[in-house]
Formats: C-alpha cells, sequence, structure tokens
C-alpha cells in the first residue's frame, strides 16, 4: 500500500517541464505523474517565472505600438545618440503618454506558459517560463512563509482602517467593542487586530488605546508581515541581470535597512553605484508605509523627469518593507516610474556597495 504523497517533489516537477517543452496537454502530464490535471494547470499558472526579454537583436519592448511607432528623444537625459529611436529603448515608455502596455493573449489559455512557444524566440513580450527548479524554491519559501507571519495586503489594511479608526479616533470606542459590532466585515481575530495596531500597519496607534496604554508591556514577539507575498515574482535577481544585460547603461541603485536597537528607529539607505553616492533617511518604524511615504516625498520633490533619471532600476533584499513593490515602482496615477528587484535570500553580497557603507555606518555609530 503506497502513501498519498501530498506535495509534488522534484522528479514531478522536472517531468512537468519536460512535457510542457514538449507541448503535451496537462490531461497527459497528470497521467504521469498521477494527479488531477486541474491540479497540474493551477500548479503551473502558480508557479511559473516572469521574465521581461526581448529576442535576438531586439529588446525588451510590450507596447502595443511599438511596431509604427517614430518617436525619439522621449527622455530629457537620453544617453542615446540624437535620432535613436524610442521603441528601442527600455526606459522611453516611463515617460511616454501613450504607452499601453501589451499583453500575449496565448498566455491567458493553457499551458499558459511560453515554454512550447516556437515564436518565443522573436517575441519582445513579457515572458512566462515553467522551470522545476524555481517552481520548486517557490514552493518551499511559500510552505515556509505560510507559518510564519501575518498575512495582510493593502487593500486589507485599507479596509481595516475604515472601520477602526473613525470608531477610536472620533467615538472613543474600545477594539473589542468596534470588533463585534463589525465581526463580519472584518473577518479576522481580535487578537491580528491588535497584532497589526502593534506592526503599526494602521493609522491606530497604541497611544490611541487608553487602557492598553496602563498595561504592563509583555514581552515582545517579533512578527514578520509582507504586503504582498508574491512580490518577488518577476523581480528576482536572474531577472535584474537579464534587465541589465538588456540595458548596460542604466545607473544602478541599491537600496537597504539599517537597524539600531530592535524596535527602534532605523535608517532607510539609497546608494547610487555609479557616483558611490548615499542617501540615509532615518524612518521611525521599519515598515512599508515609511518606505512608500520617502518615494513619494522624493518623486514629489525631484520631479518626475529628474526622478526616473535617477532611480531606473533599484536592487534591494527580500525584507517586508519592501515587499509592496507597486506603490514604489508606480506613482499616484498609476504610471511607472521606477523598477524593483530582489536580491537571492542570503547574498549581500549581490549589492555589496551598499553593504560595505552599512558597516561604516555601524562603526561610527555611537
Amino acid at each position: 500500500m503506497t502513501m498519498k504523497q501530498k506535495h509534488m517533489d522534484i522528479h514531478d516537477l522536472s517531468t512537468i517541464e519536460h512535457s510542457l517543452n514538449n507541448g503535451d496537454s496537462f490531461k497527459y502530464i497528470s497521467s504521469l505523474i498521477r494527479k488531477d490535471c486541474t491540479t497540474v494547470s493551477k500548479f503551473v499558472r502558480r508557479n511559473f517565472t516572469v521574465k521581461n526579454t526581448g529576442a535576438y537583436g531586439r529588446i525588451f519592448n510590450d507596447c502595443s505600438l511599438r511596431h509604427h511607432c517614430k518617436r525619439s528623444a522621449l527622455c530629457s537625459s537620453c544617453s542615446h545618440k540624437p535620432g535613436f529611436s524610442c521603441r528601442n529603448c527600455v526606459h522611453c515608455h516611463l515617460n511616454c503618454k501613450d504607452y499601453h502596455k501589451e499583453i500575449c493573449p496565448k498566455l491567458s489559455k493553457p499551458p499558459y506558459v511560453c515554454n512550447p512557444c516556437k515564436q518565443r524566440r522573436s517575441c519582445t513580450l513579457t515572458k512566462h517560463f515553467f522551470s522545476a527548479s524555481d517552481a520548486y524554491h517557490m514552493t518551499k519559501k511559500r510552505l515556509s512563509e505560510a507559518h510564519s507571519g501575518m498575512i495582510l495586503s493593502s487593500q486589507d489594511i485599507n479596509r481595516l482602517n475604515a472601520i477602526f479608526v473613525p470608531g477610536i479616533q472620533e467615538h472613543n470606542q474600545s477594539i473589542h467593542h468596534i470588533y463585534i459590532h463589525n465581526k463580519d466585515s472584518i473577518m479576522l481575530s481580535e487578537r491580528t487586530i491588535y497584532k497589526a495596531i502593534d506592526l503599526n500597519l494602521l493609522k491606530v496607534r497604541n497611544i490611541d488605546l487608553p487602557n492598553k496604554v496602563k498595561l504592563r508591556p509583555r514581552r515582545k514577539k517579533s512578527y514578520i508581515h509582507k504586503i504582498d507575498r508574491s512580490c518577488r515574482i518577476g523581480r528576482s535577481y536572474k531577472e535584474f541581470m537579464s534587465f541589465i544585460q538588456a540595458n548596460p547603461d542604466t545607473s544602478l541603485v541599491q537600496m537597504d535597512t539599517v537597524e539600531g536597537r530592535k524596535g527602534g528607529k532605523v535608517l532607510l539607505t539609497i546608494h547610487f553605484v555609479t557616483s558611490s553616492f548615499m542617501l540615509a533617511f532615518l524612518r521611525d518604524f521599519n515598515d512599508a508605509r515609511s518606505v512608500k511615504d520617502i518615494f513619494h516625498y522624493l518623486y514629489e520633490t525631484l520631479g518626475k523627469d529628474v526622478f526616473c533619471s535617477l532611480f531606473p532600476v533599484i536592487l534591494t533584499d527580500n525584507g517586508s518593507e519592501f515587499s509592496d513593490p507597486k506603490s514604489l515602482e508606480f506613482d499616484c496615477e498609476g504610471k511607472q516610474r521606477t523598477n524593483i528587484f530582489y536580491c537571492d535570500a542570503g547574498r549581500p553580497d549581490q549589492k555589496g556597495s551598499c553593504e560595505v557603507n552599512h558597516t561604516l555606518i555601524r562603526k561610527n555609530s555611537p
């Protein structure tokens, strides 16, 4: 009698990758690994790797108007020669008001990836690939994160703020009172609400809770909160290297956090590799909101053109404070202003210039 296997192993994933490369159907693949074809389909759609790569002799360009575009010199500080076509530049879409992203219609149909596609060598759109090794590591990491931390998206945080902020700050109601009368809308435990307040995720602070500040503080536990647990999809170090190879003249910016005393204030460091210049911003809390506020401040102060020229691509680590890349990559109007990529786990040497400066900061700090 054989035991039922709950998760797919690396052998099953290798079989899936090999069959997808051959153009086999999900039904045929499911018969090979003895899984339901729906299970295989869902697994592929959840664990593919996104790559923004071009074709032979052509850079990545996903604008729907690229075939007939004749614009040039859209960037105010373009490093290319005069008359260089903007459709051959990876940055021009950041400044083009007519840019419209094109998505390959084949990605919405089985097999949802580009492994068997015969046109992928000539395609300049965003591609999806299924790799057995990448899928295995993504699955392991997802299982590990599922047993730690909190799962709250930015939409959940906005919804909770709309419920708790008026009740506490305007009507002096308690957390318990609001929770009892809005339990169906909150859809979280009361303890989770208190954890979110401790992590400064909500606009409500502990000082707004009169009874809580009177209690003796308990021993603090460390909670990991990531806004978007799939934030690394399409933004890994492999995609970063592909981006740099396609755009060798791009100026690189490295970003990280310098922590002192646990629970105390932290520094957000932004290091410009080419000029060896570093900016440091003091933050009260090491959360995603403070990083987003700093980016909005820089964007409004510098202006769109200067910001896009200074921050074309940013490499950072996997900290929870950087887990909301969309709020950093796009402005309030939904226009892209930069590209965020992540280092591999346990590889601080991939942004070594920034780490060297951190050593000097800690050495000279009181």
